[in-house]
């Protein structure tokens, strides 16, 4: 079975990447396709496979400002040939699915999330811009919507990061998307937690500093609280909101993977004010025992468990979080509960539960007819998925 992945751009190392790295583990053999493939960016085992660009990787400049080039991107998704391959799995949040698989083929879709500058983050997104590019920038999202629509009909099955993202594929695309969350490298925080660090670190901010990460609303409310809070992260929201902090919040810039290991084994709770599709660093903090008061919406509601994992607060508002810190400080949430939350989200589940998806979509497209992979050859493809996953 030969078998083709295709990813927007491959130009850091990001949630998306860690899904690929684990889709390279379960389809050794596959070529991977993407718009921008900047190897000293990416990992080693991602460098292990043959990398494919589209054309859009051969523009000037597209390795630093491949955004620039999203109108192309369609078109070269679509030029690509995967005449030859008897799986396509595209990983979508830039595009990704909108290629053109061969008819007997099976592709299947692992959903990021539909691109959120077209939908839910359109009007944020056109508000930061200039009066001459919001214009060229309406027009265009007009267009893309448009394309990105008809094309999940070239999907055979859908597979979204939470239950929120599921949601976002049916009011979109209209298309059912099971549910396989994102891998998670749970041991390295663990190792941490065993460590049994004192937890006298005070509250913790782990986020990328950009305005939808509501991290704004955190500093705030310390501001108001008096308590100590530690910001690890970086971004173009960094000097702004360093400037207006108090002297109870730090800020730590971006820390390497020791350091974040370390600042949630002793921290009392992470704050997670932002709506995330899925949200990584809450199970990160988990899995080191670190309960988390988060904001209760998108993939945290699949994540956090009111009362045992950490608290869950209604509204993105400062006083909302106030009151939510506040009420996880009448808890006795301990560090074993806590990480018993994050058990489900490692890596081998990840792929045991993908590889379950990819053989029901395949056995979908034989019901229909598709002639290749038929009867036992299909069934023995997804099994042996299947039992690799599992190893």
């Amino acid at each position: 079975m030969r078998t083709a992945i295709v990813h927007y751009w491959l130009v850091g190392m990001r949630g998306g990447e860690a899904v690929l790295e684990e889709l390279i583990r379960l389809y050794p053999d596959a070529d991977i396709y993407t718009h921008v493939y900047d190897p000293a960016q990416v990992s080693p085992l991602i460098n292990s496979r043959p990398v494919y660009e589209t054309f859009v990787g051969r523009l000037p400049g597209a390795r630093r400002h491949h955004a620039l080039f999203l109108p192309f991107m369609p078109r070269a998704l679509e030029e690509l040939d995967l005449t030859d391959y008897d799986l396509v799995i595209s990983s979508e949040a830039g595009p990704a699915k909108g290629v053109i698989a061969h008819p007997d083929a099976t592709h299947v879709c692992y959903c990021h999330s539909p691109m959120r500058y077209l939908y839910d983050h359109y009007p944020q997104y056109r508000a930061t811009l200039g009066p001459v590019k919001r214009a060229l920038f309406s027009h265009l999202a007009h267009r893309l919507r448009q394309w990105d629509v008809t094309t999940a009909a070239r999907v055979d099955r859908f597979v979204a990061n939470s239950a929120f993202i599921a949601r976002r594929v049916a009011r979109v695309y209209g298309r059912e998307a099971s549910v396989v969350h994102p891998p998670v490298d749970l041991d390295r925080f663990r190792d941490a937690a065993a460590r049994g660090l004192p937890r006298d670190g005070g509250y913790l901010v782990v986020s990328q500093l950009v305005p939808y990460k509501r991290v704004d609303l955190a500093v705030e409310a310390f501001r108001r609280l008096g308590k100590p809070l530690t910001v690890a992260g970086d971004g173009p929201m960094a000097e702004r909101l360093a400037a207006k902090a108090p002297n109870n919040v730090r800020f730590l810039g971006r820390v390497d993977n020791a350091a974040l290991a370390e600042l949630y084994a002793r921290a009392q709770a992470l704050v997670f004010p932002g709506e995330e599709d899925f949200g990584i660093v809450p199970v990160e903090a988990m899995a080191a025992g670190c309960p988390v008061i988060a904001y209760g919406r998108g993939g945290a509601c699949d994540t956090v468990i009111d009362g045992r994992t950490g608290v869950l607060f209604a509204e993105q508002t400062v006083e909302a979080l106030i009151a939510g810190i506040e009420r996880f400080e009448t808890m006795r949430l301990s560090p074993h509960q806590v990480a018993t939350g994050a058990a489900g989200f490692g890596a081998s589940r990840f792929r045991e539960a993908f590889a379950t998806e990819v053989a029901r979509a395949m056995a979908a497209k034989e019901r229909a007819g598709a002639p290749v992979l038929t009867g036992s050859a299909a069934v023995d493809t997804g099994q042996q998925a299947i039992a690799g996953a599992a190893e």
